[in-house]
């Protein structure tokens, strides 16, 4: 950048309030400016700058150059060889004359002197006179270098309105206005503005962030280990439109963790939901039910006449699923036919036309990994033959709560939870031997490899403010007709519980 020689501009900078007329990734604020004349006459600068994510830079490479006498500098331009045979104070007093930096050794002092006097040689841009500074508003771009804060106070200035449009989501860094000031002193303020700049788009853009975070926590991208490509799940942009002459059947499944809990909830309605998403059959994880509690519930939603509970009996008030379907299957299982495995109601089986639809709730390897021995070397490779069979006269659909999140990109603190239940990689290991490695398909993965999506977020931090996660709750399909699916979704928008629903609509 070329400096003025004598002459220079100041600005501060001052917050004047934020006009809110901000979209997803743009931000928009106002500022003041201000400008000191010589002879403490007050005058006005104006400046309109814009921001895009295209420009790396932000600003035109433009030059402002203000001010002419510098005959005893200017007299080097015709001899060269007087810079290098400057002392290095005599190169930092011209430099400091003419408003540049004065820091560095001496070559660094030299080539910055050159650049400066080369510049004033080639005239890019014509000096400024006083007069026409001090009476006309300046209208160059000015480009604004990253500078240190000072302490020097502003004194008569006068305010101005500056707007800027940045990109909230790509700048990093903060810009400010470096240029001369007309007196030619007081260099510090305008390492102040810069400072003072800087904070501002810092605020802005938490401002803006934060604001739409709390209306949408999903969409904030949460994750400790983050690859490259990896972007936050939103279901408003991701999800597939829907024609009306495609034929399909829309499944959803939802780990409720208690569902009188859930049902007494102000504001929550079971059928606000089902009209909303208009799902064919609604699979229910965790509801916690006994058998003397199901009659109540039976006709949760109008319209849904075919409804299938299990309760546990090993220990009431534990576990439990459903099938709450409007289409009438085939058949009906309940458990997986081992008695080990079916004491605690985990396991719903409903026969379609054209495939098993199984909603299971696994168990979980619980504190201390207690049940980890039983999990992954008896209920695993239980259910997984259990599918197999099936899958021998029509596909097979699973869904629920399968307490494992398979992947790194499945789960926000992948290095803190290695020996927590749920990420093992004995567990993480099973779910591939005895499931993906037989062929069954990881719909919403297959769908989304680069998408990081989460159903679960624990109660004791806070987990679904911050969105911090895991994804426990999958739609797994027989390959046979994984190429059927239209669409495996998350809804993080629905609360009422530590885990949100998931659906999968499937053309028949």
């Amino acid at each position: 950048m070329l400096l003025g020689f004598r002459n220079f501009i100041n600005f501060s900078f001052s917050c004047a309030g934020f006009q809110k007329h901000l979209n997803t990734s743009r931000g928009l604020f106002a500022g003041q400016v201000r400008a000191m004349g010589s002879g403490k006459k007050e005058k006005i600068a104006k400046l309109s700058v814009a921001a895009t994510p295209s420009s790396p830079k932000m600003f035109p490479n433009e030059n402002v150059v203000v001010g002419s006498k510098l005959d005893e500098i200017l007299s080097i331009q015709n001899d060269p060889g007087k810079l290098d045979s400057m002392t290095v104070q005599q190169l930092r007093t011209a430099l400091r004359k003419v408003g540049a930096s004065s820091k560095g050794r001496k070559q660094e002092l030299v080539s910055a002197l050159k650049t400066i006097l080369e510049g004033e040689i080639d005239g890019e841009k014509p000096p400024v006179n006083e007069k026409e500074s001090s009476d006309e508003p300046l209208s160059d771009p000015i480009s604004l270098p990253k500078c240190k804060r000072s302490e020097t106070k502003e004194k008569e200035v006068v305010d101005e309105t500056l707007e800027v449009d940045i990109d909230i989501k790509t700048v990093k860094q903060s810009k400010s206005v470096e240029s001369s000031d007309i007196c030619g002193k007081k260099r510090t303020i305008k390492r102040k503005v810069a400072a003072e700049t800087a904070s501002i788009h810092v605020e802005v853009s938490q401002e803006v962030n934060e604001s739409a975070y709390e209306k949408e926590p999903w969409t904030r991208f949460a994750h400790k280990k983050p690859q490259k490509g990896w972007v936050a799940y939103n279901p408003k942009t991701m999800r597939p439109p829907l024609t009306r002459d495609t034929n399909v059947v829309k499944l959803m499944s939802w780990n409720v963790n208690g569902l009188r809990a859930l049902l007494k909830l102000e504001g929550f309605s079971a059928l606000e939901l089902a009209q909303r998403e208009d799902f064919d059959v609604l699979c229910l994880q965790e509801t916690k039910l006994q058998e003397k509690d199901v009659e109540p519930v039976r006709d949760l939603l109008k319209g849904y006449d075919n409804s299938f509970w299990t309760c546990s009996i090993a220990k009431p008030g534990y576990s439990g699923t459903s099938i709450v379907s409007r289409i009438k299957p085939l058949s009906v299982r309940y458990g997986l036919g081992i008695a080990n495995h079916d004491a605690e109601g985990r396991v719903v089986t409903a026969e379609f036309d054209s495939f098993y639809l199984l909603c299971v709730y696994v168990p979980n390897s619980g504190d201390g990994l207690r049940r980890l021995s039983y999990r992954i070397t008896e209920w695993d490779p239980a259910l997984s033959q259990y599918m197999k069979e099936l899958e021998k006269s029509k596909p097979v659909i699973l869904t629920g709560d399968l307490n494992c999140a398979h992947q790194e990109i499945d789960i926000y603190n992948p290095a803190g939870n290695k020996r927590s239940a749920g990420f093992t990689i004995e567990e993480r290991e099973s779910f591939e031997k005895n499931f993906l490695s037989e062929g069954f398909v990881d719909t919403f993965r297959k769908q989304h490899p680069d998408v990081v999506g989460y159903t679960y977020w624990g109660y004791r931090h806070g987990g679904r403010k911050t969105n911090r996660g895991w994804r426990l709750d999958y739609f797994l399909v027989s390959g046979s007709i994984a190429d059927r699916v239209h669409d495996s979704f998350i809804l993080p928008d629905v609360s009422g519980s530590d885990h949100c629903p998931i659906g999968l609509v499937i053309k028949c």
